[in-house]
Protein backbone atom coordinates (compact mmCIF):
# COMPACT_ATOMS: atom_id res chain seq x y z
CA UNK A 1 0.00 0.00 0.00
CA UNK A 2 0.76 3.70 -1.23
CA UNK A 3 0.25 6.64 0.66
CA UNK A 4 -2.43 8.68 -1.29
CA UNK A 5 -1.27 11.61 -3.02
CA UNK A 6 -2.95 14.64 -1.76
CA UNK A 7 -3.91 13.53 1.53
CA UNK A 8 -4.06 15.64 4.04
CA UNK A 9 -3.12 15.54 7.59
CA UNK A 10 -1.59 11.99 8.83
CA UNK A 11 -2.18 9.67 5.82
CA UNK A 12 -1.75 6.65 8.06
CA UNK A 13 -4.41 7.62 10.18
CA UNK A 14 -2.31 7.17 13.43
CA UNK A 15 -2.24 9.65 16.63
CA UNK A 16 1.42 10.97 16.29
CA UNK A 17 1.82 11.79 19.97
CA UNK A 18 2.13 7.94 21.37
CA UNK A 19 5.08 7.07 18.53
CA UNK A 20 6.40 10.62 19.31
CA UNK A 21 6.67 10.45 23.23
CA UNK A 22 8.42 6.63 22.47
CA UNK A 23 10.53 8.10 20.36
CA UNK A 24 11.96 11.12 22.50
CA UNK A 25 12.12 8.52 25.42
CA UNK A 26 14.84 6.79 23.08
CA UNK A 27 16.40 9.75 22.09
CA UNK A 28 17.09 10.44 25.24
CA UNK A 29 19.04 7.17 25.94
CA UNK A 30 21.29 8.26 22.86
CA UNK A 31 22.80 10.54 25.66
CA UNK A 32 26.18 8.46 25.96
CA UNK A 33 26.27 7.55 22.10
CA UNK A 34 29.81 6.33 21.07
CA UNK A 35 31.94 8.23 19.03
CA UNK A 36 31.85 6.63 15.10
CA UNK A 37 34.57 7.24 12.40
CA UNK A 38 33.20 7.96 8.60
CA UNK A 39 33.71 4.36 7.69
CA UNK A 40 31.40 3.09 10.86
CA UNK A 41 28.94 5.66 10.43
CA UNK A 42 28.71 5.17 6.56
CA UNK A 43 27.83 1.16 7.02
CA UNK A 44 24.98 1.73 9.48
CA UNK A 45 23.50 4.62 7.17
CA UNK A 46 23.41 2.70 4.14
CA UNK A 47 22.22 -0.49 6.07
CA UNK A 48 19.49 1.56 8.23
CA UNK A 49 18.13 3.44 4.37
CA UNK A 50 17.93 -0.56 2.47
CA UNK A 51 15.51 -1.37 5.72
CA UNK A 52 13.51 1.73 5.88
CA UNK A 53 13.37 1.54 1.89
CA UNK A 54 10.90 -1.06 2.74
CA UNK A 55 7.45 -0.93 2.98
CA UNK A 56 6.14 -1.47 7.02
CA UNK A 57 3.33 0.24 9.39
CA UNK A 58 4.23 -0.78 12.23
CA UNK A 59 5.42 0.85 15.55
CA UNK A 60 9.47 -1.13 15.45
CA UNK A 61 10.48 -2.11 19.14
CA UNK A 62 14.05 -1.90 19.85
CA UNK A 63 15.69 -5.39 19.81
CA UNK A 64 13.37 -7.01 18.26
CA UNK A 65 13.73 -9.40 14.86
CA UNK A 66 11.96 -8.22 11.81
CA UNK A 67 12.12 -10.34 8.21
CA UNK A 68 12.68 -8.67 5.23
CA UNK A 69 11.27 -9.86 2.15
CA UNK A 70 11.28 -9.12 -1.67
CA UNK A 71 8.10 -9.16 -3.34
CA UNK A 72 7.16 -8.27 -7.23
CA UNK A 73 10.18 -5.73 -7.13
CA UNK A 74 9.44 -4.35 -3.73
CA UNK A 75 10.80 -4.82 -0.29
CA UNK A 76 8.85 -5.05 2.83
CA UNK A 77 9.35 -5.71 6.37
CA UNK A 78 7.20 -8.03 8.10
CA UNK A 79 7.29 -9.01 12.32
CA UNK A 80 6.42 -12.82 10.63
CA UNK A 81 9.31 -15.25 9.90
CA UNK A 82 9.67 -17.63 6.57
CA UNK A 83 8.15 -20.45 8.12
CA UNK A 84 4.62 -18.85 9.16
CA UNK A 85 4.66 -17.14 5.96
CA UNK A 86 6.25 -18.68 2.99
CA UNK A 87 7.37 -17.80 0.18
CA UNK A 88 3.92 -17.59 -2.15
CA UNK A 89 2.19 -15.37 0.57
CA UNK A 90 6.04 -12.99 1.26
CA UNK A 91 8.30 -13.47 -1.60
CA UNK A 92 11.72 -14.22 -1.04
CA UNK A 93 12.49 -14.00 2.19
CA UNK A 94 15.90 -11.84 2.02
CA UNK A 95 17.21 -11.52 6.02
CA UNK A 96 16.82 -10.90 9.46
CA UNK A 97 16.72 -7.26 10.97
CA UNK A 98 16.94 -5.67 14.24
CA UNK A 99 16.02 -2.22 15.30
CA UNK A 100 19.44 -1.41 17.67
CA UNK A 101 18.99 0.63 20.78
CA UNK A 102 20.91 3.41 19.39
CA UNK A 103 17.94 3.51 17.22
CA UNK A 104 20.29 2.48 13.89
CA UNK A 105 19.00 -1.48 11.79
CA UNK A 106 21.45 -4.22 11.62
CA UNK A 107 20.24 -6.43 8.38
CA UNK A 108 21.63 -10.07 8.82
CA UNK A 109 21.19 -11.41 4.96
CA UNK A 110 19.71 -15.40 4.67
CA UNK A 111 22.39 -18.17 3.92
CA UNK A 112 20.81 -18.39 0.12
CA UNK A 113 20.59 -14.71 -0.56
CA UNK A 114 24.42 -14.18 0.74
CA UNK A 115 25.54 -17.07 -1.67
CA UNK A 116 23.37 -15.33 -4.85
CA UNK A 117 25.61 -13.36 -6.85
CA UNK A 118 23.63 -11.48 -8.84
CA UNK A 119 21.75 -10.53 -6.02
CA UNK A 120 25.38 -9.46 -4.15
CA UNK A 121 26.20 -7.81 -7.25
CA UNK A 122 22.57 -6.11 -7.25
CA UNK A 123 23.63 -4.75 -3.38
CA UNK A 124 27.46 -3.95 -4.39
CA UNK A 125 26.32 -1.64 -6.81
CA UNK A 126 23.52 -0.12 -4.57
CA UNK A 127 26.55 0.41 -1.92
CA UNK A 128 28.57 2.20 -5.39
CA UNK A 129 26.09 4.44 -5.61
CA UNK A 130 25.30 5.29 -2.04
CA UNK A 131 29.36 6.02 -1.76
CA UNK A 132 29.09 8.18 -4.60
CA UNK A 133 26.19 10.04 -2.87
CA UNK A 134 28.62 10.56 0.19
CA UNK A 135 31.13 12.25 -1.40
CA UNK A 136 29.32 14.17 -3.48
CA UNK A 137 27.98 15.52 -0.82
CA UNK A 138 28.45 19.24 0.70
CA UNK A 139 28.45 17.59 4.61
CA UNK A 140 28.10 13.82 5.22
CA UNK A 141 25.00 15.00 7.69
CA UNK A 142 23.39 16.57 4.81
CA UNK A 143 22.81 12.13 3.31
CA UNK A 144 21.41 12.00 6.72
CA UNK A 145 17.26 11.16 6.10
CA UNK A 146 16.17 13.95 8.09
CA UNK A 147 12.52 14.33 6.53
CA UNK A 148 11.45 11.86 4.19
CA UNK A 149 8.43 12.29 2.90
CA UNK A 150 7.41 9.56 1.04
CA UNK A 151 7.96 7.40 3.95
CA UNK A 152 5.17 6.31 5.64
CA UNK A 153 4.74 7.44 9.39
CA UNK A 154 6.53 4.92 11.39
CA UNK A 155 9.39 4.57 8.55
CA UNK A 156 9.89 8.32 8.75
CA UNK A 157 9.73 8.41 12.83
CA UNK A 158 12.18 5.71 12.19
CA UNK A 159 14.48 7.70 9.98
CA UNK A 160 14.32 11.10 12.55
CA UNK A 161 15.85 8.28 15.01
CA UNK A 162 18.58 7.18 12.41
CA UNK A 163 19.07 10.83 11.54
CA UNK A 164 19.15 12.03 15.22
CA UNK A 165 21.62 8.83 16.47
CA UNK A 166 24.52 9.19 13.95
CA UNK A 167 24.41 13.19 14.01
CA UNK A 168 25.10 12.67 17.61
CA UNK A 169 27.80 9.76 17.32
CA UNK A 170 29.60 12.57 14.69
CA UNK A 171 29.50 15.37 16.41
CA UNK A 172 30.75 13.02 19.96
CA UNK A 173 33.80 11.80 16.98
CA UNK A 174 34.57 15.31 15.54
CA UNK A 175 33.25 14.66 12.35
CA UNK A 176 30.47 16.47 12.02
CA UNK A 177 29.75 18.81 9.55
CA UNK A 178 32.61 17.64 7.45
CA UNK A 179 32.45 16.11 3.96
CA UNK A 180 33.01 12.72 3.19
CA UNK A 181 36.51 13.32 2.14
CA UNK A 182 37.58 15.12 5.31
CA UNK A 183 36.06 12.86 7.36
CA UNK A 184 37.69 9.66 6.05
CA UNK A 185 41.14 11.87 5.82
CA UNK A 186 40.65 12.90 9.45
CA UNK A 187 40.17 9.05 10.40
CA UNK A 188 43.71 8.46 8.34
CA UNK A 189 45.03 11.24 10.28
CA UNK A 190 44.28 9.57 13.65
CA UNK A 191 45.20 6.25 12.26
CA UNK A 192 48.80 7.80 11.77
CA UNK A 193 49.42 9.26 14.93
CA UNK A 194 47.83 5.95 16.48
CA UNK A 195 50.35 3.85 14.74
CA UNK A 196 53.27 6.44 15.44
CA UNK A 197 52.37 6.80 18.72
CA UNK A 198 54.93 4.11 20.98
CA UNK A 199 53.06 1.78 23.06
Amino acid sequence: MRDTPGSQGNPDGKGGSPVLASLDGARHGLAALPAKQIDQVAAELFTSLFVLESEFRFQPVVGKTYYLYRQEGRFWLAQLGPQRLGEAVAGRFIGRSVLQPDLTWTLELAPEVAADTDFMAWLAARRAAFDRRMSRAERVDDVLPTHESRFSFYRRASAFGVAHSLGRSMQVAGIAGLSYDEARGALADQSAAAAATPE
